[in-house]
């Protein structure tokens, strides 16, 4: 997931209690106009769809994305990535390292950690099963939990990153493991769910900003800066590039964010409403441009192919090439 804004390093990595539902007295303002504002991220909770962003907006669609439905969230904080391991359990990352969980499908949230004094946000999550997860980012964040966010331990000192770089993504690699990336293209791999963890030399040395595991085992993809896409197919020991063309040469935008599809293709999405599929495992992807040219942060598909944008401009219903689609 893609930093926005700027922070600045705490002195202290401690990791105090977890906040309690009750403890939150400040929760997102209602706005009719959430759907149109600034959204991150976007996820399924089973047939549901959940969207994230400014503001500590949470909003939740039970008919495909034509209409939202503003979730009760306890904080008013940037909130940058959504994630659920079923139609009912799901967590929200954001700035402040804050953490929000919920149990009913996203229509409610208790926030389960926030730690000030790092001045730094959260930028992905991401869970095997209702207890243990894993949160990542700026200056090498890394939060773990075995009972399902109730407690969230700092094991950042198991990487390799002296230097503290962003950690901007993180996600699961068939039969492999885990696999971040960050800032300076910074590579680490973790074959025990996050146990311990491998620092790697990527082919990059721009940020990336996040990476997305295929249908093919030990098979991924990470992205960042101007375009810059590499596909391994051994858990990231080696890397290929692929080259984006678009309508006027190599893609020269970021790409943003990834989903892995329903039906096993891949989508990246990025700035200047450039939107890329792939049918074959990541090694070849078709390129298209929104007239909109709004920059987009998030992808998920819904029940008939068509995909869920999120980005500026809040929630984009578009055609499976990314073309804009009228509401039925």
């Amino acid at each position: 997931m893609t930093l926005y804004g700027t922070a600045v390093a705490a002195d202290s990595t401690s990791v105090g209690p977890s906040p309690s539902a009750g403890d939150a007295s400040v929760f997102a303002l209602e706005s009719t106009k959430a759907s149109r504002s600034l959204l991150l991220d976007v996820t399924h909770a089973g047939d549901r769809m959940v969207v994230v962003g400014d503001r500590g907006h949470i909003l939740y669609s039970d008919d495909q994305g034509k209409s939202w439905t503003q979730a009760k969230v306890p904080t008013r904080q940037l909130l940058t990535a959504v994630y659920f391991v079923d139609a009912r359990h799901g967590w929200a990352v954001g700035h402040d390292a804050q953490i929000l969980a919920s149990s009913d499908g996203g229509v409610t949230w208790i926030k389960q950690f926030e730690d000030l004094k790092r001045e730094a946000p959260l930028l992905d999550v991401w869970f095997k099963d209702v207890s243990n997860g894993i949160a990542v980012g700026a200056y090498g964040a890394v939060l773990a939990t075995s009972d399902g966010g109730q407690h969230w331990e700092d094991i950042g000192d198991r990487l390799d990153n002296e230097d503290q770089y962003h950690l901007n993504g993180i996600t699961y690699v068939k039969d492999a493991g885990l696999f971040i990336v960050g800032e300076m293209g910074s590579m680490f791999r973790s074959y025990d769910d996050g146990q311990t963890w491998e620092k790697l030399e990527g082919p990059y040395q721009g940020s990336l900003f996040g990476a997305v595991g295929t249908t093919e085992p030990q098979t991924l993809l990470a992205y960042g800066l101007r375009g810059n896409l590499f596909r391994s197919t051994d858990f990231g020991s080696s890397w290929e590039p692929i080259s984006l063309q678009g309508e006027r040469g190599p893609l020269e935008f970021s790409i943003a964010n990834a989903s892995l599809m329903p039906d096993n293709s891949i989508v990246l999405v990025g700035n200047g409403g450039s939107v890329m599929r792939s049918t074959d495992d990541g090694a070849t992807f078709e390129v298209s441009n929104r007239p909109d040219r709004l920059s987009l942060s998030g992808v998920a598909e819904d029940n008939k192919g068509n995909l869920i944008l999120v980005g500026q401009g809040g929630v984009h219903l578009a055609s499976p090439t990314g073309a804009d689609v009228a509401q039925q």
